[in-house]
């Protein structure tokens, strides 16, 4: 026998490390209209995004001062169902609120 050990599982760690990864993590958005109220933004930020009412007026103005605002950060699933609840709350309460996602 040789004076080199080799263990049998030498090259699991980097595989394993390799293997798990975080999750991709997605920004959910939402973006200005001329007819969604301010109300209603900010009950969406509170409801969907379980945002306190300072959290969700700040981002609400961002919403209306800038275009956008970023609601949260969650994996691609959980961003996708958030989309989702805000274009089916929107729709359901007659506004064309618009919410996307991106890549961090």
């Amino acid at each position: 026998m040789s004076g080199a050990f080799s263990r049998p599982d030498a090259g699991m760690d980097s595989k394993l490390e390799d293997e798990v990864r975080e999750p991709r993590q997605y920004k959910v958005l939402l973006h200005n209209d001329d007819y969604t109220t301010m109300e209603f933004v900010i009950r969406v930020l509170k409801t969907i995004f379980g945002k306190s009412e300072s959290e969700a007026t700040r981002i609400m103005l961002n919403v209306h001062n800038q275009g956008v605002g970023v609601c949260g950060i969650f994996t691609a699933e959980v961003a996708e169902t958030k989309v989702a609840t805000v274009h089916s709350l929107a729709r359901k309460e007659g506004y064309p609120l618009r919410s996307s996602m991106e890549e961090v």
